[in-house]
């Protein structure tokens, strides 16, 4: 399930791309990808770390890469361990709306990232988060997870005070939110619910498989209910 579109960032070979609070390692394995990346796993849950390590394994087994380097490193967002301007990339997808101190973890990113280069951020949608919110009341107290939801405006406005320039919006994963509305409706917990299970097949096999039928549903259900936003900056050079 991939949030960030690769093709329009251009990537030069040999990029180094952080990917922070990375999970078992989807972005990071795409960008592993890309000619030549040095592709840097970030994530303080050591479980999502070791499931990222084995999904890299897998790519080298398969030969699914582009001759580069991957690592992984256990990170706090708010304190990153690496030197400033180090990245030609960072990617930070569905992160920010679980960080309490979210300008903090902003300018951490903004520091590792090199002047004039692209940062991806995605959260939550505004409206169908919402709806998750007003379904279930574990689903806004739930350990980790949600600590506020982002009007889309807002979040730009505060990257950009931190010397970025946003150039792109889109939005992903259109297909998810009714699942995850039926989820709440239906109880976090209830694993039997057949309507849940039925939805969650259906989700497996497009990401699986990726038939057109689904593919072609998405790029229709993105812009109406896609659950997540996904935001393109570019660090401003220091001299402007």
């Amino acid at each position: 399930m991939i949030t960030v579109d690769f093709q329009c960032l251009n990537i030069p070979a040999g990029s180094q791309i952080l990917d922070i609070g990375c999970g078992s390692g989807r972005h990071v394995a795409a960008a592993y990808a890309l000619e030549r990346a040095v592709v840097v796993g970030a994530d303080a849950n050591t479980r999502d770390l070791q499931a990222a390590r084995e999904r890299l394994k897998f790519h080298d087994y398969l030969g699914e890469h582009g001759n580069g380097r991957w690592l992984l490193s256990a990170a706090d967002i708010t304190r990153l361990p690496f030197g400033n301007e180090r990245f030609d990339l960072v990617i930070c997808s569905e992160v920010l709306e679980h960080i309490p101190d979210d300008h903090r973890a902003m300018t951490e990113i903004m520091r590792v990232l090199k002047p004039g280069h692209p940062l991806v951020v995605s959260v939550p949608r505004r409206w169908p988060e919402s709806i998750c919110w007003w379904l279930s009341r574990p689903y806004r107290h739930m350990p980790g997870g949600h600590v506020r939801i982002y009007r889309a405006c807002q979040l730009i406005e505060k990257i950009e005070s931190l010397g970025a320039s946003h150039w792109r919006t889109h939005f992903a994963h259109g297909l998810h939110s009714p699942y995850w509305w039926l989820k709440c409706l239906l109880g976090l917990e209830n694993t039997q619910s057949l309507p849940v299970q039925l939805y969650h097949r259906l989700l497996n096999w497009d990401i699986m498989q990726r038939p057109r039928l689904t593919r072609t549903l998405e790029q229709w259900l993105n812009p109406l209910v896609g659950k997540s936003v996904v935001l393109y900056f570019r660090k401003k050079p220091a001299f402007e």
